[in-house]
């Protein structure tokens, strides 16, 4: 599994005009790949008009699924540029779609690569990306007198509290990066008196 990837935190579109030509970026998240072809759908019934809407998307942490496509434009020009800058910005889980409304001068392939390519990167800048790092869950249990302490510590230094429980004791799931596991086991048994219970668990990806 990848240790962290990029994705963008919202919705967006940026615009940018090249040779009379418009190229609008919608850029979106995406959890799945039905996500990403129904953000298509919408962007496709909003710009009827359109000469093109081309597009791209990268779904999964490992880049499991990957689609393009050039939607009339000569093949290779639209929809693999645009890829490919997701891809080189380690881009995951976002879908692109470049509407083209046609301004009357031809761009030429290398032309319409840079064009496209370039809307994506664009877009990625002015949207905003975020990065999302894989991390080990694992749950401490403590007991209520010791819990809040333990639970304010916890957030003060950063740590992803992902949820917490109150029935006998007190359960705190927390997401941490393998190479910390040790230490904070080390950490909680010092804080706790040798109190609280820890156990780690599966693998999940949190904001970084």
């Amino acid at each position: 599994m990848q240790d962290e990837y990029h994705t963008v935190a919202r919705a967006g579109v940026h615009e940018t005009e090249i040779n009379r030509s418009r190229f609008l970026c919608a850029l979106a998240p995406a959890a799945s790949e039905q996500e990403a072809q129904d953000f298509i759908a919408a962007v496709r019934r909003e710009h009827a008009d359109a000469s093109h809407n081309c597009y791209a998307y990268v779904i999964g942490a490992d880049a499991a699924v990957q689609k393009a496509s050039d939607d009339g434009e000569p093949g290779g020009t639209a929809g693999v540029p645009m890829l490919q800058m997701l891809l080189r910005r380690d881009m995951r889980y976002v879908i692109a779609v470049v509407t083209r409304y046609y301004g009357g001068v031809k761009l030429g392939a290398g032309g319409l690569i840079r064009a496209y390519g370039g809307a994506v990167g664009e877009a990625l800048d002015t949207v905003g990306t975020i990065t999302r790092r894989r991390f080990r869950l694992a749950t401490v249990t403590v007991d209520h007198q010791r819990a809040g302490k333990v639970e304010n510590d916890l957030r003060s230094t950063g740590r992803a509290v992902r949820d917490v429980r109150y029935g006998e004791a007190v359960t705190i799931e927390i997401g941490l990066p393998d190479s910390e596991v040790e230490g904070f086991r080390a950490w909680l048994a010092d804080v706790t008196a040798g109190t609280a219970g820890f156990e780690t668990g599966g693998e999940a990806y949190g904001d970084a």
